[in-house]
């Protein structure tokens, strides 16, 4: 069992910055592809970007392409989302989410943070 619980998120302006954090629970952190998707209003929940268990390899969508870097860091049991030159298009809810076989299937869920990016 994993508990992952996001946090970070705010209201920030267009052009600005954010960085997202994803505290994992327990000692298996490493075992765990992570990811990071978001849900708008109205919208269904999409994919921003994932990483690797080793963290060698990262993907990105092509929305956030350029703009946004995940990282982790095991000694903390954290993933994060670094987020630059935002938009207003990138406001919604944030989760972060845990895979236990590749970065395509997560098996584990964070609550979300909500990030809003005013033009």
């Amino acid at each position: 069992q994993v508990q992952l619980v996001e946090s970070g998120g705010g209201l920030v302006q267009a052009g600005g910055s954010l960085r997202l954090s994803c505290a994992a629970s327990g000692r298996t952190f490493s075992s765990y592809a992570m990811g990071w998707f978001r849900q708008a209003p109205g919208k269904e929940r999409e994919f921003v970007g994932a990483i690797s268990r080793s963290g060698g390899s990262t993907y990105y969508a092509d929305s956030v392409k350029g703009r946004f870097t995940i990282s982790r860091d095991g000694a903390k049991n954290t993933v994060y989302l670094q987020m630059n030159s935002l938009k207003p298009e990138d406001t919604a809810v944030y989760y972060c989410a845990a895979g236990a076989t590749s970065i395509h299937v997560y098996n584990y869920w964070g609550q979300g943070t909500q990030v809003t990016v005013s033009s």
